[in-house]
């Protein structure tokens, strides 16, 4: 039997937490499908839209070798997702476990057979970081801006 596993996220500003989460997950099934979330569905979860668009973001995580086919996530719903895609095991970052959210997850997809599965997240790096660091970078002085890549 063919174990179909799902991997979805945002995966904008992509890092190496993307990375390491779509790799972990090839490792896990025999075919990996990435679920990139849209653009609207991101102001509807996060209250923010993305910095890459969702066509950039599914080309980029298309582009992974072990990244079989990707999804563009246009529901709020995983088990409507679910029900569109077909997967046997799901996996999340493991800042979900033991939240209300993770909690949810496991007994929806529980009631369906599907397997909730969490890789360690990557603290030190995420898109949150990434875009404050950016906005940093963004507000500073144009001097500033010249003076530090001039030394780097």
């Amino acid at each position: 039997m063919t174990v179909v596993g799902y991997a979805p996220g945002a995966y904008d500003l992509f890092h190496i937490g993307h990375l390491n989460i779509l790799k972990h997950a090839a490792e896990h099934c025999d075919r990996l499908i990435a679920g990139v979330v849209s653009d609207e569905m991101l102001l509807l979860t996060k209250g923010r839209a993305p910095v890459i668009p969702l066509s950039e973001r599914l080309e980029i995580v298309r582009s992974l070798r072990f990244v079989d086919d990707v999804h563009a996530e246009v529901v709020p719903d995983k088990i409507d997702t679910w029900r569109q895609v077909g997967f046997d095991v799901i996996f999340k970052g493991d800042d979900w476990r033991g939240t209300p959210k993770g909690d949810k997850l496991e007994r929806d997809f529980a009631e369906v057979g599907v397997q909730v599965k969490y890789f360690p997240y990557t603290m030190h790096t995420s898109s949150t970081v990434l875009r404050k660091a950016l906005a940093t970078i963004d507000a500073e002085e144009p001097v500033g801006r010249v003076a530090r890549a001039l030394t780097s």
